[in-house]
């Protein structure tokens, strides 16, 4: 059973393949494009398909489009209503809509050889939820937790899978959306809207929740659940803020206070639907599952043993989540999730190609990892591309910048090394086994970077770097097993230096995908302050390529 999952309609489109159950590929047209998040969620842009990402996704399994069985599109036009019954002032939404009603012959016109006919609508919030509750580890029978903007009429599904069977026990009709109420303050904190709203979590770390209370009185859970967001005028809680103006203390606090406030309702949200269920295991999806501050008070305080977050939980996922669930409607039962390294990848004569047509001087060391730790060790910032690149917005060890977390100034030079607000912090990344001894008040393993855990005392000063300024961290855990060449190296770098984290953030700047081939890499190294390119098994250093005689 062959099926291609698609998503298109809002943002961050992509690609996914799936064959008797199994993700074979997947992979964001950002990627491809270059273009960041692919295209801006405007009606005028519905149309546009991430043609490259499907044909990558077919070419990776040797696939021609005539050979997929069925095609799942993430999103069912003929659930969807007019915008303003909806209450929503979006008054292109119909243009929206028609693309969405013509996907069939597009995909056909983008993939030669397709049969329109094979083209199915997914609801957009099932498409979600079956990300999370197929993909998960161990989640034969578990509970589902979906919440975005918007998607047809709804922003929210509450559901239970139980074999193949995906159930709906609860959504919210739109306008009220947790996903939306957070894009609103986004915007106008100046930030990019469907975008930048993890910035909004990261400046809430600053701020105090003192206008909490009155937030409550309008975004609110119901009884029934579900929830409302009515009424929120942020320019009676705080001026906007301009693009390139600074943030003030009123800013971080209207930040501080709407994150206590979804945390809150998200909350709720969980405590109902286990009310409903009494599962052990809650899987999440959707757009407001990438807050990981909200993931961990969730696992903290919530009444679900196991909590479990599907790493491209943003639309993104939802062509995952399309493909899974018609895999599982034709009996072909979804394998769980093995990784997020779903994307492209190139073999050691590909990468070795590229740089002799680069024309950079490289080298071959013995052992990659080993010379990695070494530049880590001597305070160096490397570029790390290595295996597969990750489907979701988290560099996890095959597209990063790592670090030395031991030097304070690291955050700061990383931050402008990629050029972008210098309160956003950087992550740890950590042997699974070594965590709990650094960490704690999260789940373990952790190995999508989608909770935050409280940095013990007497290790944030020795990672000062990895600290966030309320004193936690978005750690990554390593499993030697899966990733053995990200695990050497962390090995490497502790018996240097003693510290068993390395700082591992996102390798790209600002306003661009992440890396995803060797061009990019070798442009990214070529036009950003990295000392070290390690790119599969060969490294490339910057004095070598510029000559520099500091001997870096």
């Amino acid at each position: 059973m062959r099926v291609l999952g698609i998503n298109a309609l809002f943002h961050d489109p992509s690609a996914c393949l799936v064959v008797d159950g199994t993700v074979v590929a997947a992979a964001e047209e950002e990627r491809f494009s270059r273009r960041k998040h692919g295209k801006r969620p405007v009606p005028f842009s519905a149309w546009e398909l991430p043609e490259q990402a499907a044909r990558w996704c077919l070419a990776q399994a040797g696939l021609r489009p005539g050979d997929i069985d069925v095609v799942g599109y993430a999103y069912d036009p003929a659930l969807a209503e007019p915008a303003e019954s909806l209450g929503l002032h979006d008054p292109w939404d119909h243009l929206r809509q028609m693309y969405a009603r013509e996907a069939p012959g597009f995909l056909a016109e983008a993939l030669p050889g397709l049969d329109p006919a094979k083209v199915r609508f997914v609801q957009h919030h099932v498409a979600h939820a079956a990300s999370a509750a197929y993909a998960a580890p161990n989640s034969a029978t578990g509970s589902v937790l979906v919440l975005d903007g918007r998607g047809e009429a709804t922003s929210h599904l509450a559901g239970r899978r139980v074999g193949a069977e995906l159930q709906t026990l609860a959504s919210q009709r739109l306008p009220h959306s947790l996903g939306l109420f957070y894009e609103d303050l986004t915007a106008h904190l100046g930030f990019l809207r469907s975008s930048d709203e993890y910035k909004v979590m990261a400046l809430a770390s600053y701020g105090s929740p003192r206008m909490a209370a009155e937030l409550r009185r309008r975004v609110y859970s119901t009884e029934d659940g579900g929830f409302r967001t009515t009424g929120v005028d942020w320019t009676e809680f705080c001026p906007p803020r301009g693009a390139d103006e600074a943030w003030s203390s009123d800013h971080a606090d209207v930040a501080a206070s709407a994150q206590l406030v979804l945390e809150d309702v998200l909350l709720d949200l969980a405590r109902w639907l286990h009310g409903q269920t009494g599962d052990e295991l809650l899987t999440m999806a959707g757009g407001t599952a990438l807050n990981c501050v909200a993931n961990t008070r969730i696992v903290r305080e919530g009444p679900f043993s196991r909590v479990w977050v599907q790493p491209a939980a943003g639309d993104a996922g939802t062509a995952l989540g399309a493909a899974v669930y018609l895999s599982a409607m034709h009996g072909a039962e979804p394998s769980p999730m093995a990784g997020a390294d779903l994307g492209r990848g190139w073999s050691e004569a590909e990468l070795e190609a590229w740089l002799k047509t680069a024309g950079v001087p490289y080298e071959r060391p013995d052992d990659v990892a080993d010379a990695v730790a070494s530049a880590l060790a001597q305070n160096q910032i490397v570029a790390w591309f290595q295996g597969r690149a990750e489907f979701g917005p988290r560099a996890l060890g095959h597209r990063s910048l790592l670090a030395h977390p031991g030097h304070s100034g690291n955050l700061e030079r990383l931050n402008d090394v990629k050029g972008r607000e210098q309160f956003r912090p950087v992550a740890p990344m950590v042997l699974a086994e070594r965590a709990p001894e650094i960490f704690t008040g999260g789940p373990f393993p952790s190995p999508y970077m989608l909770f935050v855990h409280d940095t013990k005392p007497e290790w944030r000063d020795r990672i000062p770097a990895v600290v966030h300024v309320d004193g936690t961290a978005r750690i990554q855990t390593v499993d030697s097993a899966a990733e053995p060449v990200v695990a050497a190296m962390l090995r490497g770098f502790e018996r240097r230096t003693g510290l068993p984290v390395v700082v591992n953030t996102s390798l790209n700047t600002a306003g661009r995908p992440m890396v995803d081939d060797p061009r990019d890499a070798l442009e990214c190294f070529g036009s950003a302050p990295v000392d070290l390119l390690a790119l599969g098994p060969f490294v490339v250093r910057r004095g070598s390529l510029f000559g520099r005689g500091d001997g870096r």
